[in-house]
């Protein structure tokens, strides 16, 4: 299997029990991760050499987190230890018409003031196969920003394979911002992930005429996105996620791949009631990054994609535990949720 390596923060996750709010909530539940971690975590699930790089504090703390990541076989020997504190952000679950929330408490954490020269790019991609990354993690401070230039800077250096995520946080930064450092990095990327939303805020490019909250959406305003795309920075290809979001507890669930030639659309799910949603476009990153590596057939990959983050729909927490069987299984219209005995 291959050697993927992958950069960005892990986080406590505490969120009141069940569907409770916020104001309900006397104790909470404790589970880990965070975008690039959950990418990590599904592809060492799916067989590969996954390596995570980021920086963890030096307490306790730090040490349930490596030792989460360990757990699900995931390469941790080159995370860094150092800085004051782990990040941390709080989640609401939400259900039928009421929302998920999230709050963040992760200013000062060790991944947003490692220095950008703390990890050795050269040495670490020397074998790798393939990097990834999200939008997230240059939107943590300056410093993780330059970081992340400096990995792409090696990573294209060596001919390792990039993807990004966009993931656009509003509680990050402002579009403006997120424009300024994106924009910049594009040309390093091989692999573009993200939604519409995505494309908007970060790269400034929108499909016209789609509103995820009425339920529908027009494939065909996405392709024109992607063609403009695909124009600007030559991805080799293009992917996003369509979820029609009836509801907090029922969406639709496909995506699209574009390799600048080919549109490609993956079968359509219909989840419910979602278990937690959290980490489903990681772990449809992942299964994109699996299907094109194994397989290098664009339908399969695409397909094997949805079918992954499908399941991670039905999953508590921010990981996916699937196998290649299970979303196999899956792809292949086996729905019924029989007991397998």
């Amino acid at each position: 299997m291959a050697k993927i390596m992958t950069l960005g923060e892990i986080m406590l996750r505490l969120s009141p029990p069940g569907n409770q709010r916020f104001v309900q909530a006397n104790t909470f539940d404790v589970v880990y991760g965070g975008g690039e971690a959950n990418v990590a975590v599904s592809l060492a699930q799916l067989g590969h050499d996954a390596y995570f790089l980021s920086r963890l504090p030096q307490n306790e703390l730090g040490d349930a987190a490596l030792n989460q990541m360990r757990h699900f076989g995931v390469h941790t020997q080159e995370i860094l230890r150092g800085g004051d504190r782990l990040g941390i952000y709080y989640l609401e679950t939400g259900a039928s018409m009421r929302p998920s929330k999230v709050i963040y408490d992760r200013s000062g954490s060790a991944m947003a003031t490692i220095a950008p020269d703390a990890l050795d790019f050269e040495r670490l991609f020397q074998d790798a196969v393939w990097f990834h990354w999200s939008g997230i993690t240059p939107a943590l401070s300056e410093h993780a920003a330059t970081l992340v230039r400096n990995a792409l800077i090696s990573a294209k250096k060596h001919g390792v394979v990039v993807s990004v995520d966009l993931n656009y946080r509003q509680k990050l930064w402002t579009p403006k911002q997120a424009q300024t450092v994106m924009r910049e990095l594009m040309p390093y990327v091989d692999v573009m992930i993200g939604n519409e939303e995505d494309a908007e805020k970060v790269l400034g490019f929108k499909p016209e005429h789609t509103d995820v909250t009425s339920g529908e959406l027009s494939v065909e305003n996405y392709k024109a996105m992607f063609r403009s795309l695909h124009e600007a920075y030559g991805f080799k290809y293009i992917a996003t996620t369509l979820r029609e979001s009836y509801s907090a507890s029922h969406n639709g669930w496909s995506a699209l791949l574009y390799d600048g030639i080919t549109f490609y659309e993956s079968k359509r799910y219909q989840i419910m009631p979602i278990i937690d949603r959290v980490g489903g476009g990681d772990a449809f990153s992942a299964g994109l990054i699996h299907g094109l590596i194994q397989q290098g057939d664009p339908q399969y990959a695409v397909d094997f994609a949805v079918a992954a983050s499908a399941i991670k729909h039905t999953i508590h927490g921010d990981f996916n535990m699937m196998t290649i069987k299970e979303v196999e299984a899956l792809m292949g219209g086996d729905q019924s949720g029989r007991v397998q005995r």
